[in-house]
């Protein structure tokens, strides 16, 4: 019998449910599903924070409302409906986003290096990379910084040894078997393949960040003059 699903206490005000121990979509499904279900629950004005994973979901609550017994109590016969078990984020998983990105030169300095390592032509990594439609897994690292899972193990290339101190946004990078795209400057390790001109995180938007977990990435090869052109225009 599977130890999952799991409810673990995480510190004084929060609970942790585990659905499994790997990158699953069907795991992750269960965990969006579990959040939803308690953003919907009797209980959610307990609840401060939900935090949602690859295969977990990171539930804080108001310590003075609930205690831990509680809490487990009211999450447990969430868990155990065959609704959050087994449904699919369909809603979100219905919507695709097209990102345009410029591949290799100055916008994707690492491309050559991603393709010696796979011993493919740089024209075969990219046909690769934008042939594939990504699975948003979570936001993580950074604010609106996505997860994508999905991508194909023969254009897997390990984290650079050194990270950049800087890295612009909208590059798209690629670590081990995990692709992403930095929504905003910051430093980071991946090895970065090109980059896309549009915004992926507003601040000021609701949502602020523009790909959300449960839904689904598409790169489309663009020219860098098509890059300078939609840059401009942002």
């Amino acid at each position: 019998m599977s130890e999952y699903p799991r409810i673990l206490p995480a510190n004084d005000s929060s609970i942790l449910i585990e659905f499994g121990d790997s990158i699953d979509y069907s795991i992750n499904a269960q965990v969006y599903a579990l959040q939803t279900e308690i953003e919907n629950s009797n209980f959610v004005d307990a609840v401060i924070e939900t935090i949602p994973s690859y295969r977990s979901l990171l539930v804080e609550y108001d310590v003075g409302t609930l205690n831990y017994g509680d809490i487990r109590d009211q999450v447990s016969v969430l868990v155990k409906r065959t609704t959050v078990m087994e449904a699919a984020i369909s809603d979100q998983a219905s919507e695709l986003h097209q990102i345009p990105v410029a591949y290799g030169g100055e916008l994707g300095p690492d491309l050559e290096t991603v393709a010696e390592h796979a011993g493919l032509d740089v024209e075969e990594v990219i046909a690769i990379h934008s042939g594939t439609d990504y699975h948003v897994f979570m936001l993580g690292f950074a604010p609106g910084f996505p997860y994508l899972g999905g991508m194909d193990e023969r254009i897997a290339c390990p984290r650079l040894s050194t990270p950049r101190t800087r890295v612009p946004a909208g590059s798209v990078g690629i670590a081990e078997s995990q692709t992403g795209v930095y929504p905003n400057e910051s430093p980071g390790g991946w090895q970065l393949i090109g980059r896309t001109p549009i915004a992926l995180f507003d601040v000021d938007a609701d949502p602020p960040a523009a790909m959300l977990p449960g839904t689904q990435v598409n790169f489309v090869p663009i020219s860098q003059q098509e890059y300078e052109d939609r840059a401009r225009s942002e």
